[in-house]
């Protein structure tokens, strides 16, 4: 970190430093969890190290996790568990190991995942656990484990299965992407992108313009289902289940028991937290069903609709000329080129 980054950081912590609202400094300690310096540069480096904007961002985000019981949100399973599993069936997210450096492996079954079995607001609470969950339970571990701070993750993008019906999840997704460019910047270190079928080729080629280089340098699309490269970073064991084999997609994942599964001990670990935290702060009574509702952001950003927009009118454009209605993408995969 050069001279300047830490005089930023230090511009930073001074402005923190005038905070004296309860709520805000007690949510500001969940958020940072002993490593203020790192979250700092976080949101520096979302705001292309501008102080004064960095810090409007922070504490927008700190309101934003007072206004929504954010720091409570580890206390409110879905439930009932039956409830919760197709949850977790139709919003494919799991952790699979850890790099060599440390860094949880979050997968994502991003052509499989259907979004279409509850309301928006059970996939973003959803979504919003797991964040939580990352940064206050399993980045800590792996920072003490290490002897050092680790504050990021890396994400394994599968794409097999996508189709031109991920049209009417864009809703959706740019809402949670939204959540989590604003609240909860910088947290993945890279994104690795494999089993790409065609309509994923297509819509990537007009999008990766658009990212800031920022970004596009954290995008790592790889040939077929990535092992190869992915061993570089990672153990066998860490790898997700859709990339230790060619045609291992997400549609199989329940032939291996993968950590999209409820049933996967990340996922037990998970809710089971949840559980316990709720029987500490609740008192003796009826467990309410429901959703929990967040605020979601009333602007997107301009780069993200831009996105948004560029990717509908090209899978309009898939879907004029014929692809992806009567057979699934997987089918044009290429692999790499």
């Amino acid at each position: 970190m050069g001279i300047a980054s830490e005089e930023a950081i230090l511009q930073f912590q001074a402005l923190m430093d005038q905070v004296d609202e309860e709520p805000l400094k007690a949510t500001f300690q969940n958020v940072h969890q002993g490593y203020p310096a790192e979250t700092f540069a976080r949101f520096l480096k979302a705001r292309d190290w501008n102080v004064p904007k960095a810090h409007k961002m922070l504490m927008d985000s700190l309101q934003w996790r007072v206004a929504n019981g954010v720091d409570n949100m580890l206390s409110k399973p879905i439930v009932p568990p039956d409830f919760y599993r197709t949850v977790r069936d139709s919003q494919l997210i799991g952790l699979s190991g850890f790099s060599r450096e440390g860094l949880p492996v979050f997968a994502i079954g991003v052509g499989l995942s259907t979004y279409d079995k509850a309301s928006v607001h059970y996939y973003v609470q959803s979504h919003i656990q797991i964040n939580e969950y990352r940064d206050t339970v399993v980045l800590p571990s792996a920072s003490k484990k290490h002897g050092r701070p680790i504050v990021t993750c890396v994400k394994v993008l599968d794409m097999s299965g996508l189709k031109i019906s991920a049209l009417s999840q864009i809703k959706i997704l740019t809402a949670i992407s939204t959540i989590d460019d604003l609240n909860y910047p910088e947290k993945t270190n890279t994104y690795y992108v494999v089993n790409t079928p065609y309509i994923f080729t297509a819509c990537w080629k007009v999008v990766k313009p658009l990212l800031q280089e920022r970004t596009r340098k954290k995008v790592n699309v790889l040939p077929g289902c990535g092992r190869d490269e992915l061993l570089k970073i990672m153990d066998y064991e860490s790898l997700p289940h859709f990339c230790k084999k060619e045609g291992s997609g997400s549609l199989r994942y329940s032939e291996n028991g993968s950590c999209f599964s409820l049933d996967h001990p990340f996922h037990q670990q998970l809710y089971n937290y949840m559980k316990q935290k709720q029987a500490n702060e609740r008192p003796a009574g009826p467990i309410r069903h429901g959703s929990v509702h967040v605020t979601m952001p009333e602007e997107v950003a301009a780069e993200e609709t831009e996105i948004a927009k560029v990717i509908e009118s090209e899978l309009h454009k898939l879907e004029k000329n014929g692809i992806g209605i009567s057979k699934s993408l997987d089918e044009l995969k290429i692999n790499g080129k």
